[in-house]
C-alpha cells in the first residue's frame, strides 16, 4: 500500500474510534479524551496522524480543543424522541405514486432550489480525480472495447472485484454467479420480474423507499406493507403473520439503513430473517446499497451471509459511495441467478465493458476502506448538525430518527401537520422536501418527511432547514391540513 494511502486509512481509523463511542453516547459530552502524545503512544503512531484524527473529530464537531487542557467530547445535539413503529394497513394494496415522486426529484435537482428531497450525495462527497484516472486507464488500456459489442453477464475482473467486496459484508459469492447490471433498482427489477407474476403480493418495509414502490407499480404488483421499527427495521413477527395469512412470494428488503427510516436490522433478526425465507420457499431481494456506509462492522453484515439455501438474492451498487456516474450495479440471485441473467439479456443487454473496468480498478485500489471511512465522517457530522437544528426550530412533539450511518432522516411531526400541505409551502419559497405520502402506497404518513442530507450542505441548507421548522410550527399551532395518523 503507497504510503500516503497507509497514513490516511490510519488517522480515519483513530478518528472512527473515537466518533463511534461519542455518537454511541459511551463518550459524554465534556469528557475529556485522550492528549495526542498520549493517543500517539497508545496507538503506535505518529503525533501528525493524531493530529490530523483530531482536526476531523473538530470538522465534524465531535470534539473541541480547550486552550492549555486538551480535548474533550463537544456538546451533542438534544436528543427527540424516535418515531414509532409503524402500523400499515393488514392487506395488500395496489400501488399509485408515481406522479408525486417524478416531480419531488424533478424539483430536486433543480439549481434554483435548496433540496432536502433526494438522497443522492453532492459530488465534494466522492473521489472525483481518483474516479477520472480510473476511467482515463480503462479507455488508454481497453479502448477497443469502445467499438464492440459486449455479452454476457459483465467484464470478469469487475465480477472478481464485486466478490471480494462482497466479503466485507460476510458473503462468499462466486464470480462466476454475479450479473452485472444498470443500477440497483435495475437489480431489484430483475429479481421481481424473475419471482412473480402481474397481481402477486410483495411484502416490504412500510415506510419504503418510493422508488420501490414504482417497480411494483410497473410491475403491476401488490404492495403488502408490513410494521417497521426505526432502529430494528422490519418487524420479522408482523412479517411471519404475514406469511401465515397472505399469499406473500416475494419479500423486498434493505436490512442496513433502510429508506428512509435508516433503520439497521440485529444480527439476530438478520439470521432468522433468512431461515424464514428458506422454509417458506420464499426469495427475499436484499438491497446492500448503502451497507458501505454504516458505522459499525457488524451492521454491513448482509443477510446473504446466513442464507444456506438460495434464497436471497443480494442487490447492490456503487452510485451512493464511489461513483454514480459509472451507473453500475449487480446482482447475485442464488437459486434464480439463470433465470435473472436470461432476464438481463433480455431487456437491456450489457454495460459498456471500459465502465465496468474502471469500476473494478477502483474497487480493488488500496484506499477505497480510507474513502469510505471520509464518507461516513463527513456525513455523520452534517446529519448531527441537521439534528440539533431540527431540535431547535421544528414544532413540539416532532420525533426524528437517529440512524447509524448514511444520509437520511425520517421526521415525524405533530399530528394534523399535513406534509403535502408543507412540501407546498416549502416550495412557493425555493425548498424541496419529500412528503411521507411518497413511501407508501397507503395513506399513512401525511405528517411525517423525509430529508436527504447528502447534497450540498452551506449555510443556505442550514437557513432552509430552519425555515422548514418554522413553516411545520406555524401548520402545527393552526391544526392546518388534518391528515392522517399512523
Amino acid at each position: 500500500m503507497p504510503e500516503h494511502d497507509l497514513a490516511q486509512m490510519l488517522y480515519l481509523q483513530i478518528a472512527e474510534s473515537i466518533a463511534m463511542p461519542i455518537r454511541a453516547g459511551t463518550l459524554a459530552r465534556g469528557e475529556r479524551i485522550p492528549s495526542v502524545r498520549e493517543l500517539a503512544r497508545q496507538r503506535s503512531v505518529s503525533l501528525g496522524t493524531v493530529l490530523q484524527a483530531y482536526r476531523m473529530l473538530e470538522d465534524s464537531r465531535l470534539i473541541e480543543a480547550r486552550p492549555r487542557s486538551g480535548y474533550f467530547v463537544a456538546a451533542r445535539p438534544p436528543r427527540l424522541p424516535e418515531p414509532e413503529t409503524s402500523n400499515p394497513p393488514p392487506s395488500s394494496m395496489a400501488v399509485d405514486v408515481s406522479s408525486l415522486a417524478a416531480r419531488v426529484m424533478h424539483l430536486a435537482h433543480d439549481p434554483g432550489c435548496v433540496s432536502f428531497g433526494a438522497a443522492c450525495p453532492s459530488p465534494d462527497l466522492f473521489a472525483e480525480e481518483r474516479v477520472r484516472r480510473a476511467v482515463s486507464r480503462a479507455a488508454q488500456r481497453h479502448r477497443a472495447t469502445l467499438t464492440q459489442y459486449t455479452i454476457g453477464s459483465g467484464d470478469e475482473s469487475l465480477r472478481r472485484a464485486i466478490a471480494r467486496h462482497a466479503l466485507r459484508m460476510g458473503c462468499q459469492l462466486d464470480a462466476r454467479e454475479i450479473v452485472v447490471t444498470n443500477s440497483c433498482l435495475e437489480s431489484i427489477t430483475l429479481c421481481l420480474r424473475a419471482v412473480t407474476q402481474p397481481g402477486d403480493v410483495v411484502a416490504l418495509e412500510s415506510p419504503t423507499l418510493f422508488s420501490f414502490l414504482e417497480i411494483l407499480e410497473n410491475l403491476h404488483l401488490r404492495a403488502l406493507e408490513i410494521p417497521t421499527h426505526p432502529r430494528t427495521g422490519l418487524s420479522l413477527d408482523a412479517l411471519q403473520l404475514a406469511f401465515d395469512t397472505q399469499p406473500v412470494k416475494a419479500v423486498l428488503a434493505v436490512p442496513t439503513l433502510s429508506n428512509p427510516m435508516g433503520a439497521c436490522m440485529p444480527l439476530t433478526e438478520r439470521r432468522r430473517l433468512a431461515q424464514m425465507v428458506a422454509k417458506r420457499g420464499i426469495p427475499l431481494i436484499e438491497d446492500v446499497l448503502y451497507n458501505d456506509l454504516a458505522e459499525q462492522n457488524e451492521q454491513r453484515r448482509a443477510v446473504r451471509s446466513f442464507d444456506t439455501t438460495g434464497h436471497v438474492m443480494m442487490c447492490g451498487s456503487f452510485s451512493k459511495t464511489i461513483a454514480p456516474g459509472l451507473r453500475l450495479g449487480w446482482v447475485e440471485a442464488g437459486r434464480w441467478g439463470t433465470k435473472v441473467a436470461r432476464q438481463k439479456q433480455a431487456t437491456s443487454g450489457s454495460q459498456s465493458a471500459m465502465l465496468e473496468r474502471a469500476m473494478a480498478d477502483l474497487l480493488m485500489q488500496p484506499g477505497i476502506e480510507a474513502s469510505y471511512r471520509q464518507m461516513r465522517t463527513t456525513i455523520a457530522a452534517r446529519v448531527d448538525e441537521a439534528r440539533g437544528l431540527i431540535a431547535q426550530y421544528f414544532p413540539k412533539g416532532t420525533r426524528i430518527t437517529d440512524p447509524p450511518g448514511g444520509f437520511i432522516l425520517w421526521v415525524e411531526l405533530p399530528q394534523g401537520t399535513d406534509s403535502l400541505a408543507l412540501f407546498q409551502a416549502c416550495l412557493a419559497e425555493s425548498i424541496v422536501i419529500a412528503p411521507g405520502t411518497m413511501f407508501s402506497a397507503t395513506n399513512h404518513f401525511r405528517h411525517c418527511i423525509r430529508l436527504g442530507l447528502a447534497g450540498r450542505w452551506d449555510d443556505a441548507h442550514r437557513l432552509a432547514l430552519r425555515r422548514v421548522g418554522a413553516l411545520a410550527a406555524t401548520m402545527a399551532q393552526r391544526g392546518q391540513g388534518g391528515g392522517a395518523t399512523h
